[in-house]
């Protein structure tokens, strides 16, 4: 079973925490009080992963960020971190991840659905995308959110209590302002979004009453990594936010009971933060 840890903390699973999003996410939810485990694919810095979001090209380069750069972050804090092994369009590693998680926190409180599928297929247009492109994009981005939750609710059911979180995107409910890769997105990005937009609202109309809370968080544009990196050849600049107004937001949609009123629906989390002051010189 490996090492067991006994606290008392909260713990929240965090899934893409190798770098941007996911990587601000965990280490708000660590000064909120939680362990966290954070799960993502790239475990170690300098690991290859094709990144490229074009069929027409390969790109296999090291991008900034693992989950151990991660877990350095958390463990500043002086909360715990635990990194494992999660890789969306493999159904057997979401069992794994959750199951060791588990073991050896003997629970999860918070799940955090922010991890995407990364690769070919996320800027071509339609007649440029292999059909089993879409088939990624949508059991990484719908349908693996949804194994992971039906993994953790169980225990949360048992405890009486549980928050979800699902980061989104308006690509899943709104046109592009233009074809991918002139600025716009692809069709496997925006249908993957638009269902998975779902998953918040029938969580809570089923199980509110039984003390689970379930949001959907949108980041907007914000600056992470990869956007500075890989996204300037197709119309997107590294203009947006940081990653940490989101992370912020997501910690207060965990912990705070005035979140309540969001429970169900969809979260702007660049406003929420900015209206709450979340981020200030004592919370950088």
């Amino acid at each position: 079973m490996g090492r067991v840890v006994t606290t008392r903390a909260p713990v929240a699973f965090i899934t893409g925490a190798s770098r941007g999003i996911g990587k601000a996410i965990a280490v708000h939810m660590a000064r909120a009080g939680f362990d966290v485990a954070i799960a993502a694919r790239t475990i170690h810095d300098g690991e290859a992963r094709e990144h490229s979001s074009t069929v027409r090209a390969s790109d296999m380069s090291p991008l900034p960020g693992s989950l151990s750069s991660t877990a350095t972050l958390v463990e500043t804090t002086g909360r715990q971190a635990t990194a494992v092994y999660l890789d969306l369009n493999d159904r057997a590693s979401l069992a794994a991840a959750v199951s060791k998680v588990l073991d050896i926190y003997g629970r999860i409180d918070v799940l955090v659905n922010n991890a995407r599928y990364v690769g070919p297929g996320h800027m071509d247009r339609i007649l440029d995308t292999p059909i089993e492109l879409l088939d990624k994009h949508l059991e990484a981005n719908a349908v693996a959110p949804v194994i992971l939750t039906q993994l953790v609710l169980p225990g949360m059911l048992a405890r009486g209590n549980g928050c979800l979180i699902t980061l989104t995107s308006k690509a899943g409910i709104v046109n592009p302002p233009a074809p991918a890769g002139e600025g716009g997105w692809s069709l496997g990005y925006a249908a993957s979004k638009a269902a998975v937009i779902r998953l918040a609202g029938i969580i809570d109309v089923e199980h509110r009453k039984d003390g689970i809370r379930a949001f959907n968080l949108n980041p907007g544009v914000i600056n992470t990594e990869r956007i500075a990196i890989d996204m300037g050849a197709f119309g997107f600049e590294p203009t947006g936010a940081s990653p940490d107004v989101i992370g912020a937001a997501a910690a207060w949609l965990a912990t705070s009971p005035d979140a309540d009123q969001y429970l169900g629906q969809w979260v702007e989390g660049q406003d929420l933060c900015r209206d709450l002051h979340l981020l200030d010189e004592a919370n950088p």
